[in-house]
């Protein structure tokens, strides 16, 4: 499946406020809960003021529980082919070590 053209969009402008150190870690509420999350934002600035733009929020507990990886013909599930086209590990291969020093499955 291909990942929607504005979330390429959305993608290369997280890469440009990476590259001009322009990203913040902010703690937000959530719009329909109430419940704190910790959004990834690009700042910028208008006139002045500060301009913040939410992309997405940090998975709460072990994001390897959250996300299943993409099948990827050929066979090497578990990895991706991000937009900037380098391959990336979505998660570890196996026999890999994860933070803890807990090896993957």
């Amino acid at each position: 499946m291909a990942i929607p053209e504005h979330f390429r969009t959305n993608f290369q402008t997280l890469l440009r406020a990476a590259a001009d150190k322009a990203l913040a870690l902010m703690e937000c509420n959530d719009a329909a809960t109430g419940e704190p999350r910790y959004v990834l934002c690009a700042v910028g600035r208008d006139q002045g003021n500060y301009v913040v733009t939410p992309f997405g929020h940090l998975a709460d507990g072990n994001p390897y529980e959250h996300y299943l990886p993409p099948d990827v013909p050929g066979g090497s599930q578990g990895r991706a082919n991000p937009v900037s086209g380098s391959p990336a590990a979505l998660s570890p291969s196996p026999g890999t070590r994860r933070k803890g020093g807990r090896r993957s499955p």
